[in-house]
């Protein structure tokens, strides 16, 4: 089992029950029976499953790591502490990766190679036994069969004509994508008794967006409606597709270095204006690593000049959103962070013509925070915060237009 992509799709379009019942349903995982355990130097994988779908798998390098793919799983009920036995695996992550997809993402402890893989379908009841044998292998050999699939932006929108601009209403409502934060195999930080940051912040977009609308000065699209995983490459891609006029991501997240708290607004940069922006930099980017997106291929020279062109246009104003989010924010009684405005590296502000910024609207870490992003009152106080700034963005940037070199 050699090659690039350690992929199978499982045809499983068996007779009996299997046929019988089709792929309509999601399929069960029977956390009782399942079980990751380790073999040798490798390891095991047995996944019980109320009926047979078609699946993926693959291996990922830096970190090393299985990705498993199945179109589709309801994993009720699963939990790590029951599911992995042993050390040759470190941590499994299972959930939503887009809408009619699931995966499972299980770190190695080093590098492994597929040596089996079958999916076993009872041809009464239709359950199914996904079967996985993991061996030992050295590292050059794992990272020359590592990698994503050959179509690994299946999640990204289909490529569409590009068409001349149209000129832009002076009156008409601008466009803000609203980009909630983490979502599906990807929760973000989360708290005792179950609170997530990729709950709260759809929730705080759906309100935000709310809004934002009823202001009339604003049209609004969100890169997620639901709990399902978005990739970083694919929110940015959204934001070009529906031709937006603002970026804005959503995050709250968990920091304990330094006691981080209250309400940060973040712009892009090469390099982060202190080791707590970095940190949460490598955590954002890193929950695509972990859910098994690729995101290394680098822009030819000739393109990151052009990027690096638009982007003298687009940084100012997104440098000037982000202290009117602040001001607005202010303006609400806050609280802000002592620090409020901060750049860096993130990937969702990097789209070189769209005005982006980051907003950490408060720190699960934080007591006082937490207390904050869960009442509905101080939410809809931070909402209209962001609303106030973006009316008073809109207005100083329709002054400022004339003199931008088009």
């Amino acid at each position: 089992m050699t090659g690039r992509i350690l992929a199978i799709i499982a045809a499983l379009f068996l007779g009996g029950a299997a046929m019988a019942q089709g792929f309509s349903g999601l399929a069960r995982i029977d956390a009782e029976q399942s079980r990751i355990r380790d073999a040798g130097q490798g390891a095991e994988i047995d996944l019980h499953l109320s009926q047979g779908v078609p699946y993926r798998l693959f291996t990922l390098d830096n970190p090393p790591r299985l990705v498993l793919d199945f179109q589709e799983v309801d994993w009720t009920g699963l939990r790590r502490e029951n599911l992995i036995q042993g050390e040759n695996l470190r941590d499994v992550q299972f959930g939503t990766y887009v809408p009619g997809w699931s995966r499972m993402v299980l770190a190695l402890a080093g590098p492994m190679q597929v040596s089996a893989a079958g999916m076993e379908v009872d041809p009464v009841t239709a359950g199914a036994i996904l079967s996985v044998r993991l061996d030992k292998t050295d590292a050059e050999q794992f990272a020359a069969s590592a990698g994503a699939p050959q179509d690994r932006r299946w999640d990204l929108p289909a490529p569409e004509p590009l068409t001349p601009a149209a000129p832009r209403d002076d009156n008409a409502p601008l466009l803000v994508v609203l980009d909630p934060g983490h979502g599906g195999i990807d929760p973000g930080a989360q708290v005792e008794g179950g609170l997530d940051e990729k709950t709260l912040m759809l929730q705080f977009a759906f309100e935000l967006g709310e809004m934002l609308v009823r202001s009339g000065q604003f049209s609004v699209q969100l890169t997620r409606d639901g709990d399902y995983f978005v990739s970083l490459e694919r929110r940015i891609a959204l934001a070009h597709q529906a031709g937006a006029d603002l970026f804005i991501s959503l995050h709250a997240d968990s920091l304990s270095e330094g006691g981080a708290r209250g309400s940060t607004i973040y712009t892009l940069s090469k390099e982060a204006s202190d080791k707590a922006s970095a940190t949460l930099a490598e955590r954002h980017d890193r929950s695509d690593l972990l859910s098994g997106t690729d995101l290394s291929a680098a822009d030819d020279l000739v393109t990151d000049v052009l990027l690096d062109l638009a982007r003298q246009e687009t940084q100012p104003r997104s440098e000037a959103l982000a202290r009117a989010i602040v001001e607005g924010l202010a303006e609400q009684g806050g609280p802000l962070n002592r620090r409020p405005m901060r750049s860096a590296g993130f990937s969702v502000l990097k789209s070189a013509d769209i005005p982006s910024v980051l907003i950490e609207i408060g720190f699960l870490s934080s007591a006082r925070d937490l207390k904050n992003l869960k009442d509905p009152e101080w939410r809809a106080q931070a909402a209209r915060g962001v609303l106030s700034g973006l009316i008073e963005w809109r207005i100083r940037d329709d002054a400022l237009r004339p003199l931008v070199r088009q």
